[in-house]
């Protein structure tokens, strides 16, 4: 039982990806509203902030960004709202790199929170359109 892990799989080897190589090739995203509810409990609880705390925009944050805020909040007395100024999540700060992994995912790899393969948004998840060309007819 083998687990591997990429920040950009769209630079591995081919070989990579052929069938039988790995059972399923996963796309791991930004957390959802809920998943960063429990990801700011924990941090709250382990940096011994207020669970109940006004909390600030999390829009486009990882995990490890709601945990550098907690951190923050803690090393500089202030809360976490205050401390979130001092944190510019990655999907901003590479916005554009993130945009072409998960368009590259998309249609490619298996999402990992809900049945199917990731769809990056809007679009349909298989994306190989081809252009048909139409020809008048000679009758």
């Amino acid at each position: 039982f083998v687990i591997a892990t990429s920040n950009d799989a769209s630079k591995l080897p081919p070989e990579f990806s052929r069938a039988e190589r790995f059972d399923g090739v996963f796309f791991i995203g930004l957390p959802a509203s809920e998943e960063k509810q429990a990801i700011w409990a924990i941090h709250l609880r382990t940096f011994g902030l207020p669970e109940d705390c006004e909390r600030p925009d999390d829009t486009d944050w990882s995990g490890a960004e709601i945990r550098a805020c907690c951190r923050l909040a803690t090393l500089l007395e202030m809360s976490v709202v205050e401390a979130a100024a001092h944190v510019v999540p990655v999907a901003r700060t590479s916005h554009e790199a993130i945009t072409t992994l998960r368009d590259w995912a998309s249609g490619r790899c298996l999402s990992a929170d809900r049945p199917g393969l990731f769809d990056s948004g809007g679009r349909p998840a298989h994306r190989s359109k081809r252009r048909v060309e139409r020809r008048p007819s000679l009758n």
